[in-house]
């Protein structure tokens, strides 16, 4: 079994299939924010001092960004769902309880929605505490700095993760700008496509079908 920082990697057969899977099917920007995702969400937890299960929090990270890839997008569904739905049919694949699936699919689902994942089941808190912590840098004092830089000279971010993060996403979602509408993914087609037009929450109330 792989320890970083202080942080076992799930080794069964499932955790290893999960693993494969990602590792042919992700770049390795992807895989390693994956990995990395993983223990700063199990280090955060560590931390606070949270009861989680380290398969289904490790299933959830492994899986958060598969949306982005072609062989798991749809053509109208948030990348997030997209990324839900696979960890979903392989997780159903492999005979999981439905409820631990339930517990996956929502961690992934709300990944990229600040403010609620915090208030749910802990997998769902710490998936999204280890997206934040690698790709917004948000948690800096939830884990030592040793840990931190264990963590990243296993899975190494390299010289440009800033953007090429950002360039994964924009070109995740740039087929289906729609499914941006309400989420920080907007942001990511603003900066990528500068003439891009947000929908606009307000002007859907006023400009909809109902007379008033």
């Amino acid at each position: 079994m792989t320890t970083i920082a202080g942080i076992a990697i799930p080794d069964s057969a499932l955790a290893r299939e999960i693993t494969d899977l990602v590792r042919d099917t992700e770049t390795d920007l992807l895989y390693h924010h994956s990995r990395r995702v993983f223990l700063f969400g199990a280090l955060t937890g560590k931390a606070k001092g949270l009861a989680y299960d380290p398969e289904l929090l490790y299933a959830a990270a492994m899986f958060h960004d598969m949306g982005l890839m072609p062989a798991y997008a749809s053509k109208t569904e948030r990348f997030e769902v997209d990324g839900a739905n696979a960890a979903r049919a392989f997780l159903t694949s492999k005979g999981i309880a439905q409820d631990e699936i339930d517990v996956v699919w929502a961690s992934i689902a709300l990944h990229t929605t600040p403010g609620i994942p915090r208030h749910m089941k802990p997998e769902i808190a710490l998936l999204t505490a280890g997206v934040e912590m690698d790709v917004l840098g948000l948690g800096f004092e939830t884990v030592q700095s040793a840990d931190r830089e264990k963590v990243a000279e296993v899975h190494p971010r390299g010289p440009a993760f800033k953007t090429g993060i950002v360039d994964a996403f924009y070109n995740g979602v740039r087929a289906k700008p729609e499914t941006t509408f309400g989420n920080v993914k907007a942001d990511v087609m603003a900066y990528a496509e500068p003439g891009f037009r947000r929908t606009d929450f307000v002007q859907c109330i006023l400009h909809n079908h109902w007379p008033s």
